[in-house]
């Protein structure tokens, strides 16, 4: 129209796209998480053969060979508190059971170490003492592979691994979970512990296996082999460690977490958790087998009672008090209940199940996420809230 003012508007212009940086690679392992391994990797390593073999013993910094012996059998317990929890903690799987895992790694190393004693048993004879004391006529058919020791660390993984597969196929494929899959393992545990007890199984009964003499064909109560198995197990806590941090920050511990979380959408997206649960059951239970190949000979005993239905729940509360779902928090759980467990049963023995029973509950309460939760929270808090 005329005199009317028409204002031409701007025509927008597309943007550019900016391209997108390139995505960095995921850390599996923060700088932080390495300087600890390190840091561990040198206590191991280094410094504890130092303090127990080159420092004189009027030292106070020396390291005694009972400090060797509990730090080792510590360090055993960590990896069955770090097995739990990858079932536990990153897939919801509560297993009242674990025991008997540890207890077969340590019955197959067990019986090669009676092997090792040749005739120099009390009744100097090839079999072992409690089978001549029987009189057994020669060993039985499990026993064929004791004597090398390649076959005994092949079976140490084999017979938990396999036993974990079966007995994990059949449940996981019932669709069992929750709390009637904790009653099993526990009864499941319980009856195992029933079979080792009885004479005829070749096992020992009740007393197990006990008094080894050398592993290797090298005596095993020497300061330098004790030594030898402390760093082999030290090594071998943060090798489990290691692997653990990758496989839960790996796609397969994504898929873990979501089964734990939400198991009926895992498989509205087609994934079957069927095969997930199984092999993280398998791999756990191996990691327990191998925890108790390496107990036996540096505690130098074993016996059904490590398949008790109370040992397999005690290994529960380690990941619950140090803190389920995290890593580090099982293994200062099992270091934390394990020296107050030494301390109580030598101060006041009476006391320890009471204390064991009241730290479950106080935790159960008051600290779901553990002692590592806890340090986080504290960590959270500013300067002045801590004042």
């Amino acid at each position: 129209m005329p005199g009317s003012s028409i204002e031409a508007k701007p025509v927008p212009v597309a943007a550019t796209p900016t391209p997108a940086a390139p995505r960095q690679p995921t850390r599996w392992l923060s700088l932080r998480a390495w300087g600890g391994v390190i840091a561990a990797l040198l206590a191991v390593v280094v410094v504890a053969p130092l303090l127990n073999l080159v420092v004189p013993e009027g030292s106070a910094l020396h390291l005694s060979d009972y400090a060797v012996l509990l730090v080792g059998k510590m360090m055993c317990y960590a990896m069955v508190a770090l097995a739990i929890d990858l079932i536990w903690g990153y897939t919801g799987i509560l297993s009242l059971g674990h025991g008997v895992f540890f207890a077969l790694g340590g019955y197959v190393m067990g019986m090669y170490l009676m092997r090792q004693i040749g005739r120099d048993g009390n009744y100097q004879s090839d079999l072992p003492d409690f089978m001549v004391f029987l009189d057994w006529k020669e060993l039985p058919w499990h026993w064929a592979l004791s004597d090398s020791f390649v076959a005994t660390l092949l079976l140490v993984v084999l017979v938990p691994g396999l036993l974990a597969f079966v007995f994990g196929y059949f449940a996981f494929r019932s669709r069992i979970k929750g709390v009637y899959f904790s009653i099993i393992t526990q009864a499941v545990t319980f009856a195992t512990m029933l079979l080792f007890f009885r004479n005829e199984t070749g096992f020992g009964g009740n007393n197990g296996f006990t008094d080894f003499k050398r592993i290797l064909d090298i005596p095993i109560a020497t300061p330098s082999m004790r030594m030898t198995l402390f760093v082999i197990t030290g090594l071998t806590l943060i090798g489990f460690f290691l692997f653990s941090r990758w496989l839960v920050r790996s796609k397969f511990g994504r898929v873990l977490q979501a089964i734990r979380d939400a198991e009926s959408r895992v498989m509205f997206t087609g994934y079957d958790p069927l095969h997930y649960k199984l092999a993280i059951w398998t791999i756990s239970a191996v990691m327990c087998g191998i925890a108790g190949a390496l107990y036996v000979p540096q505690v130098g005993i074993i016996n059904p009672s490590e398949m008790s239905p109370a040992a397999s729940i005690e290994m529960a509360i380690w990941a619950a008090v140090g803190g389920r779902g995290s890593l580090i928090g099982p293994i200062i759980g099992a270091f934390f209940v394990n020296g107050a467990k030494s301390v109580l049963t030598q101060v006041a023995p009476e006391f320890w199940l009471y204390f064991l029973g009241g730290l479950f509950i106080g935790v159960t309460l008051f600290l779901p996420q553990g002692i590592i939760g806890l340090l986080a929270r504290f960590k959270r808090k500013g300067p002045e809230e801590r004042a």
